[in-house]
């Protein structure tokens, strides 16, 4: 008999399965709140009905409701600090996580707290023709709405002509998201500085370069503790995350502990408790400089599998600690690999899907490298453009979660296996 009802907004079946292996899973029961289709594989979104939804649903449950746990990004992160405070749930405060969600706010808390991480910024009205004109940043420079999906929407602006087209396009879509992240606004104070700076504000940042990491942790109780430190590769051309290797060796450790002292610093200073987090930085060698890219407000379920392999056991562990308002505990290198990474697998260009790995294709796999897990992101019939949630620069078609001995035979694998996928496309219209 389950002792704790644990309720996962958009929880996949994925999840299920990792979820149900976490330290004393016998003892919790995991109930999926919404469709993943509707939180997560949507284009469009309408907050309040979705929040209202959820709550009808937590309603009806038979039972206890002991914990509400979010594993994906807006809504689904906004919406669980909502639904928890209202049933008197540890979470972390709805204006400590848009804090860290809406782009623009995070920077000033940032300049506040770790002035020394933080790039050139600037927010606008992209809906402004005269918006350019406001930006007091060089080119090459980014721009990206202060609310999307992954990198939907984010544009490298090389030139004022680039602006205008990057522009015309982020005012077709921008309100799809935008318009339901001013309704999470709408139920916080927003300081003075932020009054105008609704959910279809745009940023514009300052062009950085190094190498990607990031730390993953929690705060329980005012105190915060970084489980993991993890390499963020981008492919040869600079534009796309193509793996994520645990534990991270791209950066020395001096300066993982450096990564570790800003984010805890920030964390304290927006106020986020009682929840968890992961922050991506990019340092720069050659300058030793360390710039913060992002706070995101839950566990990366990306990042499950990697601590499993490696730890012992997925993040899932602490993300259950902390919303039943335990102490969060990891194990810390028992697994089967030294090593982990999830590796991604893409397509240049539009395309329809005309055949992907079968369950067959999929099992061999895992016989001919022990552990990996294939994860597709597509089906047959689908064309590429039409997916949610994907990069503006190419498509992800499948992810891939495996163990090695060492860093240089993950990468050897991950173009090995990448090779071998029996993906197939067809680029004529249909």
């Amino acid at each position: 008999m389950a002792e704790k009802n644990i309720h996962v907004l958009g929880m996949t079946e994925v999840q299920r399965h990792e979820l149900e292996t976490v330290t004393g899973a016998e003892r919790f029961a995991f109930h999926n709140v919404l469709d993943y289709e509707r939180l997560v594989e949507t284009a469009e979104i309408d907050f309040e009905e979705l929040l209202a939804d959820a709550r009808k649903e937590l309603d009806a449950f038979d039972g206890t409701v002991d914990a509400i746990i979010a594993h994906w990004d807006f809504p689904v992160s906004v919406m669980v600090p909502i639904l928890a405070a209202e049933r008197g749930l540890p979470a972390p405060s709805l204006e400590s996580v848009l804090k860290c969600e809406h782009k623009y706010w995070s920077r000033l808390e940032q300049r506040a707290s770790i002035p020394e991480c933080v790039p050139g910024f600037a927010a606008f009205d992209p809906f402004d023709d005269d918006a350019l004109s406001t930006i007091d940043l060089e080119f090459p420079f980014w721009v990206k709405p202060v609310k999307a999906h992954s990198s939907n929407l984010g544009f490298k602006i090389e030139d004022e002509a680039g602006f205008h087209e990057a522009i015309a396009e982020v005012r077709e879509h921008i309100e799809e998201i935008g318009d339901a992240f001013d309704a999470a606004l709408s139920l916080v104070d927003l300081p003075p500085e932020m009054q105008r700076w609704g959910g279809n504000t745009c940023l514009a940042e300052q062009f950085v370069q190094g190498t990607q990491a990031a730390p993953e942790g929690t705060s329980f109780r005012g105190t915060v503790r970084i489980h993991g430190v993890l390499d963020m590769h981008k492919d040869a051309d600079g534009t796309s995350f193509d793996r994520l290797d645990y534990p991270a060796s791209s950066v020395p450790e001096s300066v993982q502990q450096r990564m570790i002292e800003a984010t805890e610093r920030y964390i304290q200073h927006v106020g986020f408790d009682n929840g968890c987090f992961n922050s991506e930085f990019m340092w720069d060698e050659e300058q030793d400089q360390l710039w913060m890219i992002e706070v995101n407000t839950r566990i990366s379920q990306s990042h499950s599998d990697l601590f499993a392999k490696v730890d012992g056991a997925s993040n899932h562990e602490v993300a259950i600690d902390i919303a039943l308002g335990q102490e969060p505990r990891m194990p810390h290198r028992k697994g089967d690999f030294a090593v982990a990474a999830q590796c991604m697998v893409f397509h240049d260009g539009d395309a329809v899907v005309t055949r992907v790995p079968s369950e067959e294709d999929i099992a061999a796999l895992a016989e001919r490298h022990p552990g990996t897990v294939l994860t597709l992101q597509l089906q047959e019939g689908d064309r590429l453009s039409e997916l949610a949630g994907q990069d503006s620069y190419r498509y992800v078609v499948a992810k891939f979660y495996l163990g090695a001995e060492n860093h240089e035979e993950l990468g050897r694998l991950h173009a090995q296996i990448a090779r071998e996928l029996p993906f197939e496309f067809s680029t004529a219209n249909s």
